[in-house]
């Protein structure tokens, strides 16, 4: 009974270990894709309820889940300090993810200076290999 308790035990271990493995990998990126936001411009002075466009070259957007090369979903950075790890999924402090293939939003954020900045996402929310970054932008509420 304690040699089957050990067994048990062991497998747990190693599924437990393939499962993290599993949240580390990476999908591969496209070698010249690149993702930017379209609208607003850097240093626009907006409303405190405006538009923002993403863009993305040399990739296509799908869902959230979806296993498809050469595919991926939009997470932006508000006011964002630092980006996030690239080795994990990444979190809800400060980034709105669009799961649903989303490429515009309309945000609403109050007065004064804001930065974004888009990450482009796996079907599992982790960023690609090479990660695909925006520039970051500024935008003034008014």
């Amino acid at each position: 009974m304690k040699f089957l308790s050990v067994i048990i035990m062991m497998s747990h271990l190693f599924l437990a270990h393939g499962i993290a493995s599993a949240e580390m990998a990476r999908t591969a990126s496209k070698v010249d894709a690149s993702v930017y936001i379209i609208s607003p411009a850097n240093g626009e002075i907006v409303s405190k309820t405006f538009t923002i466009k993403f863009g993305l070259r040399g990739m296509g957007v799908a869902p959230a889940g979806t296993d498809k090369a050469g595919t991926g979903h939009h997470h932006l950075l508000i006011d964002g300090k630092t980006l996030p790890p690239f080795d994990k999924p990444m979190g809800k402090e400060g980034i709105k993810h669009f799961g649903g293939g989303q490429t515009e939003t309309v945000m609403m954020l109050g007065p004064g200076k804001h930065t974004l900045q888009l990450v482009l996402g796996d079907k599992s929310h982790v960023p690609h290999q090479p990660p695909l970054v925006s520039k970051q932008i500024t935008v003034i509420v008014k």
